[in-house]
């Protein structure tokens, strides 16, 4: 009696007692990044872990919406922090209109003391309008006309247009104090030599909750509570994020607990967090982002097999998107029309539609005179065989059978497609550097409402001219597309603003440099202890809000 007297008491007083709070979150992802420095390169694996030691001027949150992060307050016209004015007559008619705009810093430090101050916005920018920094994109630094700092904290940007996202400036600051000495020795040698990726554990390059403390390439990145971090103390004291360059190795760490959490960006596949649900459920919270990420195919428009709009369309007819996304999604990943979602206030429904249909794909490919069928593979009359590479990641088990399908079918109407593989890093490159010969699939994660300026228009064809910036990787020209471009981001009237994004619709829908594939849903797969994580479904990821991601047992 005594024994169970004592053992009752016993059970009581651990009930009672408070959790211990967990120090360590080890999360998984499927993907490892390249360059660490933010402005080169556009890679998802990046942005993941440097939301958590950085922060952009705004981003849009969990629930759409535009929010100061390293700024104080949102500068609006309506506020007055944004005024449209008329800027100088530039010897071509004059009347153009720019903005002005506003920003105050928050109070932030880099992680070796130093103040984050206008030194490092104005230092961004100079990198990001130099023609051979080799950023990711270039286009948003060269409208900023003019830079006026007020003192360390304030400063004022001059932009040579109105556009109607005119503050949504994600700027992802560089540390001066350490990198401006390393660009200003060779600004053509920049991206070889950033302390990024030279001295990546430098306490300096961080201003967020975190600060890396440790790379293990390939394999592992530690970060550690930044002490001079002035927001919301983070709950953890360290984040391990362990990576897995394959999606069946990604759920079998996060079984055997070896893992806490695969994150939802970049984790599981649909496929897998499906099975995975029905087992597991007990576990874990399952969600099901729809997300504004477009699976596509890029096609290689230097390749002259690829450069005829009939083989462009006759491939996409080919394939039977629908019976993809049934058979390896369930029907959750809608089969996409173009880069604008349907979940987007600017989508259209009246571009023109492509479905599953080889016949019209025969007649397609006979008419662009490929009429000759050896082996099972059409030639033209010069003798060239309809044979294409494609390129995608290695490693990714639903990108893989993707390709095979898609390998398939193409077989079924006389066309070769012989698939390749790279590691996410030399296939990143290879896009970054138009590479690839034939096709390429991938996926893009987009912004609220953005406009698809950095992958359609032809001034954004990365080349060594202006140091591999850009994101147009099929090397697509249009003037009318560069056109609407420009009038779809230069309309503040959303209803005004919608008939040029159905120009946009319609004229990728003729001209199909990118196939499109579909949109793809991100399955959040949250252990039911971790709480905070707000799945946002666009380009600003959830571990932008890291602080608030807690633990609870």
């Amino acid at each position: 009696m005594i024994l169970r007297l004592l053992s009752l008491l016993l059970a009581l007083s651990m009930l009672a007692a408070p959790a211990r709070a967990k120090d360590e979150l080890v999360l998984g992802m499927n993907q490892s990044p390249g360059t660490w420095n933010p402005l080169i390169s556009a890679m998802l694996a990046k942005s993941l872990i440097s939301n958590m030691t950085a922060r952009p001027l705004t981003a849009y949150d969990a629930n759409s919406r535009l929010v100061c992060l390293a700024c104080t307050e949102l500068p609006t016209i309506e506020n007055g922090k944004a005024r449209v004015i008329d800027l100088p007559d530039d010897g071509k008619g004059g009347g153009k209109k720019g903005i002005e705009i506003d920003f105050e810093l928050r109070d932030l430090r880099w992680g070796d003391g130093v103040p984050v101050t206008a030194k490092d916005v104005a230092f961004t920018i100079d990198v990001g309008k130099h023609p051979l920094s080799g950023v990711a994109s270039s286009e948003a630094y060269r409208r900023i006309l003019k830079f006026d700092a007020k003192d360390e904290r304030r400063f004022t940007l001059t932009i040579d247009r109105v556009t109607y996202d005119y503050n949504a400036m994600g700027l992802s600051l560089l540390p001066a104090h350490i990198e401006k000495p390393i660009f200003d020795a060779n600004p053509a040698e920049y991206r070889n030599k950033t302390a990024y990726d030279t001295d990546s554990t430098n306490p300096g390059l961080a201003f967020g909750p975190f600060r890396k403390v440790e790379i293990v390439p390939g394999s592992r990145v530690t970060l550690e509570r930044n002490q001079t971090w002035t927001g919301q103390a983070p709950h953890f004291k360290r984040i391990v994020i362990k990576i897995f360059e394959n999606t069946a190795s990604l759920e079998a760490n996060l079984l055997s607990g070896n893992i806490d959490y695969a994150l939802g960006e970049l984790g599981l596949s649909l496929d897998q967090t499906l099975a995975f649900e029905k087992r597991h459920k007990a576990k874990y919270d399952f969600i099901y982002k729809p997300a504004l990420i477009y699976e596509h195919i890029d096609t290689m428009l230097d390749n002259k097999l690829l450069a005829d709009r009939r083989v462009r369309q006759a491939i996409l007819m080919a394939i039977d998107r629908k019976a993809i996304s049934d058979k390896l999604f369930e029907g959750k990943q809608p089969v996409a029309e173009g880069p604008i979602s349907p979940l987007d206030p600017m989508f259209s429904p009246a571009a023109r539609r492509y479905p599953f249909d080889p016949a019209a794909a025969r007649k397609l490919l006979d008419e662009a005179g490929f009429t000759e069928v050896r082996n099972g593979v059409r030639h033209n009359s010069q003798g060239e065989r309809l044979s294409i590479d494609m390129t995608t990641t290695a490693g990714n088990r639903v990108r893989e059978l993707v390709a095979q399908v898609i390998q398939s079918q193409l077989r079924q109407v006389g066309i070769e497609l012989r698939i390749k593989t790279d590691p996410p890093r030399i296939f990143s490159e290879s896009l970054n550097r138009r590479q690839f010969t034939g096709l390429a699939m991938f996926a893009w994660v987009q912004s609220p409402g953005g406009v698809p300026l950095t992958i359609l228009k032809s001034t954004e064809i990365p080349s060594a001219a202006n140091g591999w910036s850009g994101q147009n990787y099929s090397g697509y020209r249009n003037a009318d597309m560069d056109k609407a471009l420009d009038n779809a981001e230069r309309e503040l009237d959303a209803q005004k603003r919608r008939a040029f994004f159905a120009d946009i619709q319609r004229l990728y829908a003729e001209d199909l440099p990118v196939l499109p594939l579909f949109f793809r849903v991100d399955p959040f797969v949250i252990p039911k202890q971790l709480k905070g994580v707000a799945p946002t479904g666009h380009l600003n990821s959830s571990t932008l809000w890291i602080e608030q991601w807690r633990w609870e047992e």
